[in-house]
């Protein structure tokens, strides 16, 4: 049986992976900075980004995802892993993202890609360490 402060901290830990989502999606990038660490490393590279710390990462997306007019995150199958002040987790994100618009025909790039995450409870909560990308599939239709 799990104990209230696990499950506080499995709630918690699924939060940050929601607030990291709403973030990107509404594109309040500077939201990001209560979902990681200063120091997080962070792993785009099998969708086509970079990877790097989290203050090189950050400034990348805010450059980059404003070329797309719309895409979301839709999350799912949410393993969260607890050990002590450090927890782990992988989940299934579905990522349609639009390309073009405008004079130009649109296009929609599908994404799907598990996260795994590693988490470090901090004295502001916890916060995301580490995220890497596994690919599933990409489609461009």
């Amino acid at each position: 049986m799990l104990s209230i402060e696990e499950i506080s901290d499995r709630l918690e830990v699924q939060q940050l992976l929601i607030d990291y989502s709403t973030a990107i999606d509404q594109r309040r990038f500077d939201d990001l900075d209560a979902v990681f660490t200063p120091d997080a490393y962070i792993d785009y590279r099998v969708s086509g980004g970079i990877d790097g710390r989290f203050p090189d990462v950050k400034a990348w997306l805010k450059e980059v995802l404003p070329n797309f007019p719309a895409f979301y995150h839709m999350l799912g199958n949410i393993d969260v892993r607890i050990d002590g002040d450090r927890a782990t987790s992988r989940a299934i994100c579905f990522n349609p993202m639009v390309i073009g618009g405008g004079q130009n025909p649109q296009q929609v790039y599908f994404v799907g890609i598990w996260y795994l995450d590693e988490f470090i409870r901090t004295t502001q909560g916890w916060r995301m360490a580490r995220r890497v990308e596994e690919k599933c599939f990409d489609k461009l239709v």
